[in-house]
């Protein structure tokens, strides 16, 4: 059984984050998202926030569960049984940014990455590019689920922005 994690921020989980889930489940047996806490990044919803939001919108996938992590991705892997790491390329400087990881989480948890790109449609879509958007009160409803739009509304509302 090939056990594989999916590792990220997910603030907010993305089309594009989805569209690479589904592709990573109909390749291994299972599927860890592993949503980093990432506090040097100051997330915009908190970890259990984006755990959920998570597990909401991969809820109709057997094969694929979401688990919160703190600490080095080479560790969970190793703690979890994890043979191989997928991660997202967008275009070449997603990929100059995630090689040095890949090869440090070989060398320190001896797991292989295998680098997914998106399909052309959700392609564009970035948490950053998403936060911004709903910041000013755009429409992103195309690039999230409705339940992380829902979440991304009530978020600004409540911060005022």
């Amino acid at each position: 059984m090939t056990r594989a994690v999916y590792p990220g921020t997910f603030d907010p989980v993305t089309q594009g984050h989805l569209d690479i889930v589904r592709r990573a489940a109909s390749l291994f047996d299972e599927v860890i998202v592993a949503v980093a806490e990432s506090s040097k990044k100051s997330p915009l919803f908190s970890l259990e926030e984006r755990l959920a939001l998570v597990k909401a919108d991969c809820a109709g996938l057997t094969n694929v569960t979401a688990e919160g992590f703190t600490g080095l991705l080479a560790d969970f892997c190793r703690r979890r049984d994890v043979a191989v790491v997928v991660r997202s390329a967008r275009n070449a400087s997603d990929y100059e940014y995630e090689v040095p990881m890949a090869l440090m989480n070989r060398r320190m948890a001896g797991v292989e990455t295998v680098f997914l790109t998106p399909t052309p449609e959700v392609q564009h879509i970035s948490g950053t590019l998403v936060r911004e958007i709903a910041s000013f009160g755009g429409d992103v409803s195309d690039c999230v689920t409705s339940a992380t739009a829902v979440a991304l509304t009530a978020k600004f509302q409540k911060r005022g922005d």
